[in-house]
Formats: C-alpha cells, structure tokens, sequence
C-alpha cells in the first residue's frame, strides 16, 4: 500500500475536547504536552512573559530555534509570571477548566508555589497531574539535579553502548528524555480514562533515572540473575553490523537459523549450511572473525543499493547507514509524513514532527510553535473571561 494510510469517514482528533496546561521546561515535559497536543488536546504552554530559556537553545533555522519548535508547535502560549500572587491564581482558575496539568520543576517547587496536588485536586477533582523529574519525587536522590545524560550515566547505558575497553560513550541524542515523555504520556492517557469511570484524577510520577533503568532492563536482570556483565559489541558482529560499501554503509540483521541460511546462500557460500562450524549461534561465535572476513568482502564490492536489492527480496533485513541529510531525503519519511513543513512566525517555516501515529479516522493537530505569550489574551478572555482593562492592569504589574 502505498500514501496516507486508508481513512475510514472522518472524525476529530482523539483528544478533541482534552485541555492540558503545560508547565515544562526543556523536554520531557514538553514533549510529553507535544504528544497530547498531536493527538488533539488544547495545549496552554505557560511559560514566562518573555519565553521559556530552551526558545533560545541550538540549533537554530532562519533564527528560530529547531530545538524548542520541535516540543513546542501546535500549543498556544501563555506569559505569566508563575511567581507572582496573581500569576498563580491565573493557574489556578485554568485548572478548573483543565483535564491534565504537567510540569517537570525540581521536586518540591510546586508545592511551594501553592500549586502542589493537593491544592489542585481541591480545585478540580479529577485533574490529572503529571510530575517529571531526573530522579523522582521520593527516593536517595529526589533533590539533585539531572538532564538525560545523567539517565544514560547512571543506568549503565554509557558503559554498554560502543565497545569494549572504550571509554563511556554518550548517545547524540536525549533518549531518556524522549522515553520519558513517552512514560508520561501513556500514564496520563490512562489517568485520564480511569478519571472518566471513578470521577477522581491522580497524580503520576516519572524520571529520568527510572526511564535509564528501564533501557537496561535485559543486562540488569542478566547480571542481577548471573552475577555476569554482558560485554560491549558496538554495532555488532558475526551476522549483526555495519558494512563498508562502495559508496557508504550498510546494516545487516542475521537473526535465528533460518535467517543466517538465507544469508549464506545469497553471499554465495551455501557450503556453510552443511559445517558444523555454524550448526549453533554459540559455534559461530568463536569464528566470528572468519565469517566478518567474508561479509566485509562481499560487501566491500557491492554498492549500498546493490546489497539491498540482492539481499531484500530474499527475506534478509538491510538498510543503507544514512547520514542526516540522506535521511532527509529518504523516500519513507516524505511518504509517512515524518517531519512536516509548517509555518513558523520567526523563520517562515520549519520542519517539526508530523504524523506520527496514523490514525484510520480524524487528524492530528499539527501546527506552528506559538510566540512569547501570543494567545495570553485569548485565554485569557476566552476561558476566564477577563475584560480588556483586566489584561491591562496585569500587563501594568507584569504578571503577563
């Protein structure tokens, strides 16, 4: 099939109806607000008068920032001054009107703003609130400070991505944070569905170490099991890695018998099949170096598109190693709508994250990001029905 996937009528969005109040900085709860505004809830990001930090974070297209675009487009923006009586009471009114509040401040802060649970639940019993941080609200490390680094750090992840005898290796991107946001999102779909049948909210918890830990999960439960480390193998080997070409690189996944046959056979050394060499996994481990001589070859003469077209139509998973702008270019993430062009107040347009999720029925709410406070006035009149000479006196004492 190629195109859209197949709409079946049409329908609003999922969450046609859901209003959050973002109160993230950063990413993870940005993103988290990001995944319920595509799904089509009304997203209030509120943020300070003058704009969150991270709209001035790298790196930047036509002097707009692609990092905060990206965890930002389709919400509307609020300026307040959450540290003012006034900006605080704002908060308050809107969560009456509100299913979801997020917020990634350190542990403690919102309690110490007035807006903790508590004081929220009392204002709208069903709110949903969802509290992200690096080590959680409760536990040995609830006060320090983290980013998702610390995440990769902490869990073991540095120590197991590259290979051995090499020093920790980062990942180039904030994985944990992502993850996180992921945990967040589904927690507060849930939340907000369980809401619905007992007609009371809840508050959720989730972190950055907790998410590290859970990309551990199978060499943690190994060792914890064995009291063994399972070693560092980078891109991989032995019918698993990366393949210089003639023109680039390319990966090959070989896994279960039935796989490395097809493989043997399609590289020309079907004679494999019958040496008890490769009758096991195990086996073929301890003459990894003489099967990567052989793939390295067999590669090494092939442009990155012949391996493919020899090696796909036989069932056999290989992909071309791309670089950011060959992935740019790449006819899957034109044709699924990955990143979509969207109009953009500062740079004309920019390219954000699209349709992620495919739905038979409806759209997803993608949009532009919002500028510093642009649609202040218009919740404010529109859901708190403020006058004119309201906005005026909070704009004269610069709570918005």
């Amino acid at each position: 099939m190629t195109g859209k996937s197949p709409t079946i009528g049409t329908a609003p969005a999922p969450l046609s109806g859901v209003r959050v109040l973002d109160l993230g900085r950063y990413q993870a709860g940005p993103r988290t607000a990001l995944m319920l505004s595509r799904l089509g809830a009304d997203v209030i990001k509120v943020e300070p008068p003058d704009g969150e930090e991270s709209r001035g974070n790298g790196p930047n297209v036509r002097g707009q920032s692609a990092y905060w675009v990206q965890y930002n487009s389709g919400k509307r923006s609020l300026g307040l001054n959450l540290y003012s009586d006034r900006g605080r009471d704002i908060v308050k009114n809107l969560v009456k009107l509100s299913d979801i509040v997020i917020q990634n401040f350190r542990p403690g802060t919102m309690d110490e703003m007035g807006l903790g649970y508590e004081t929220l639940r009392g204002l709208n019993p069903r709110i949903v609130m969802v509290n992200i941080s690096a080590y959680g609200q409760y536990g040995p490390y609830r006060d320090r400070v983290g980013f998702d680094m610390l995440g990769q750090a902490m869990s073991g992840l540095m120590m197991s991505t590259g290979y051995e005898g090499m020093p920790p290796v980062r990942l180039s991107f904030p994985l944990i944070d992502r993850i996180t946001a992921l945990h967040a999102t589904i927690g507060a779909l849930a939340a907000l569905w369980e809401s619905r049948l007992s007609g009371q909210g809840q508050c959720i918890d989730v972190c950055l170490a907790d998410t590290g830990y859970t990309t551990q999960e199978i060499p943690i439960s190994y060792y914890l099991g064995t009291g063994k480390m399972q070693p560092r193998t980078g891109n991989g080997s032995n019918f698993i890695n990366t393949y210089p070409c003639t023109d680039g690189w390319a990966y090959l996944i070989c896994i279960g018998p039935e796989m490395w046959r097809l493989v043997a056979k399609a590289i020309g050394h079907q004679e494999w099949l019958e040496d008890p060499r490769f009758a096991t996994r195990e086996k073929q481990s301890q003459i990894a170096g003489e099967i990567e001589a052989v793939l390295s070859a067999w590669f090494r003469g092939r442009t990155v598109q012949e391996a493919i077209a020899l090696l796909t139509p036989q069932g056999i998973p290989v992909e071309r190693v791309n670089t950011v702008a060959e992935a740019a270019a790449d006819p899957h993430m034109k044709a699924r709508n990955i990143m979509m062009e969207v109009p953009d107040p500062r740079a004309g347009s920019i390219n954000v994250v699209g349709d992620i999720f495919h739905f038979s029925r409806g759209e997803l709410n993608i949009g532009p990001a919002p500028l510093p406070g642009q649609h202040t006035e218009e919740v404010l009149t529109g859901l708190l029905g403020m006058s004119k000479e309201d906005l005026a006196q909070l704009r004269a004492e610069k709570v918005v």
